[in-house]
């Protein structure tokens, strides 16, 4: 860890690591000069048993070969969609992408139609490479409903058909860029209003993921096994380019289900694993029930959220080592902070880490901008490498997250200790103002989810013309569990907050209006409960 013992919430940038800026095609040819035999690539099939594997020399071979033949299809700086699962083709488009000086656009493959065409148009797609079948699902059909009359209708291409994928290979040649380059577009979860497209370039991407495994001690030869999605810069940033970077090997889970997952990891042994809390939960769980050897594994990842102490206990039985978690956001590329294998348990479940390298990080006033006190609640900002371009044919929105002074603001509320620690506290834009007062939903949220009947909720400002905004939880029953009044909860809430906290609404919901990456959407809740379709 770094030895800080900062007087205010700012964090200078730690020079750690190399900082060294050069193109995916470039760090590709490095790894297959020095290590053309070892693994790169290994496919996880559905059911967990081993698939296709490339070493770094074939990994690279089939790069070109799509590079080549995405070149000859798209003129230089064309916006090429990939919507499917993790399958290996969605690598090798991603690698042939940067090659052929292209940019890849990635689509959630659970999008339905409407999404997809609003990601085709908002990006200027050219392109849609598409996996045939995703959990089911058949792709084509969406696709062609959502390019239809757009300009990626005339290129839509089968992932997995390499006669199509590869067809005019010979003709193409591959394009000089740089590292500042564009290279991808992700598309924001949408918590607060429609997707924005994140310009992310090569040398963010890169830089980025390579460090955050240096702080976890990835080493070449080693293995990393991603169930992440790679539609998500956590599997095609995190886990793609950073494990590329070191010269060990991805293996990836081409669907995630937890028994078949379990299994592989005994059969494969990866010493590292990936997975959000949820995958993570469900991996232990698996492993306890089927009596899975995992403890291979020397380190698991996670990200999105704290982790819980319970979680990180049932891993530390199972794995035999805690789970260690990166915080960051599309627009970062994605890491900002993560925690060190040397950490304490308090640190590995109570905070997100300190700062990653090359990058500063300050927690500043929602109100002037100012550099907040040590352990005062503000802003998580940053600036560095690593930020986005901008977003997409967006500058208003580009403007409303980079101030002027280069900070980029992240919209979550932290705090940052002397040591340069920082912790999660809720969201800037879900900061309830009721009568001048700030009022924060997590906080609210955490007390409320130790009542036993509450399954999942989630608490928002809604309007009320006293007060300006007050709090409404909207609340889904635990199963088997009887619902309470309202005055229990009001009760319930009065016993672990302040009086101004209690929410003045209870609203009992089936279901959770969700983005594509699984995050409840707030907004949508409070604009439902304001036109009268909640109560």
């Amino acid at each position: 860890m770094y030895q800080l013992d900062l007087t205010q919430a700012y964090c200078p940038a730690q020079a750690d690591t190399h900082y060294h800026e050069c193109t995916i095609e470039q760090m590709l040819r490095a790894q297959a000069a020095e290590r053309p035999d070892a693994l790169a690539l290994h496919e996880l099939l559905e059911d967990g048993t081993s698939g296709r594997q490339w070493t770094y020399a074939q990994l690279l071979a089939d790069a070109e070969r799509c590079g080549h033949a995405l070149a000859a299809r798209h003129p230089a700086g064309t916006r090429i969609a990939i919507m499917g699962g993790n399958c290996p083709e969605w690598v090798m488009v991603q690698l042939g992408a940067a090659m052929a000086g292209l940019v890849v656009v990635t689509v959630n493959p659970s999008f339905i139609a409407r999404e997809v065409r609003y990601v085709l148009e908002q990006s200027g797609a050219g392109a849609v490479y598409y996996q045939p079948h995703v959990r089911g699902t058949a792709l084509r059909p969406i696709v062609d409903e959502a390019a239809a009359g757009l300009a990626a209708h005339d290129h839509i291409i089968d992932l997995t058909d390499h006669g199509e994928l590869f067809a005019g290979a010979g003709d193409g040649e591959l394009r000089e860029t740089g590292p500042r380059d564009i290279c991808m577009i992700q598309y924001t979860s949408g918590t607060t209003g429609f997707p924005k497209g994140v310009l992310l370039h090569q040398h963010g991407l890169l830089q980025s993921n390579h460090d955050i495994f240096v702080r976890w001690g990835l080493q070449a030869g080693e293995s990393v096994l991603c169930p992440f999605p790679l539609f998500h810069t956590a599997g095609s940033a995190v886990c793609v380019l950073g494990t590329l970077s070191h010269g060990a090997c991805l293996m990836l889970v081409s669907l995630f289900d937890p028994v078949a997952v379990a299994k592989a990891i005994e059969r494969e042994r990866p010493e590292f694993v990936g997975g959000v809390a949820t995958m993570l939960f469900a991996i232990i769980e698996a492993a306890k029930a089927t009596g899975t050897d995992v403890s291979c594994v020397k380190t698991v990842l996670s990200g999105g959220a704290m982790v819980p102490p319970a979680l990180n206990a049932s891993a530390q039985q199972v794995f035999g080592v805690p789970i260690l978690i990166v915080y960051g956001q599309t627009e970062t590329s994605p890491a900002i902070t993560a925690v060190w294998p040397t950490d304490t348990g308090e640190q590995l479940t109570q905070t997100i880490g300190q700062p990653c390298s090359h990058m500063e990080v300050a927690i500043r006033s929602p109100s002037d901008n100012s550099i907040c006190a040590i352990d005062e609640q503000g802003e998580i900002c940053m600036r560095g490498y690593n930020m986005m371009r901008g977003y997409n044919d967006n500058p208003k929105a580009t403007a409303e997250t980079i101030d002027e002074e280069g900070w980029l603001h992240t919209g979550d509320l932290g705090t940052m200790a002397a040591n340069g620690y920082l912790k999660i506290t809720g969201r800037v834009k879900e900061m309830i103002i009721r009568g001048g007062e700030n009022l924060f939903p997590a906080e609210i949220e955490a007390a409320l989810l130790e009542h036993h009947a509450i399954a999942e909720l989630a608490v928002a400002g809604v309007p009320d013309e006293k007060w300006g905004e007050i709090v409404a939880a909207f609340l889904r029953l635990a199963e088997g569990a009887q619902r309470p009044s309202d005055d229990e909860l009001k009760a319930f809430v009065r016993e672990r907050l302040s009086p101004q906290k209690t929410p003045a609404h209870w609203v009992w919901v089936e279901e959770f209006p969700l983005t594509g990456s699984g995050k409840i959407q707030k907004f949508a809740l409070a604009e439902s409960f304001a036109k009268g379709a909640l109560h």
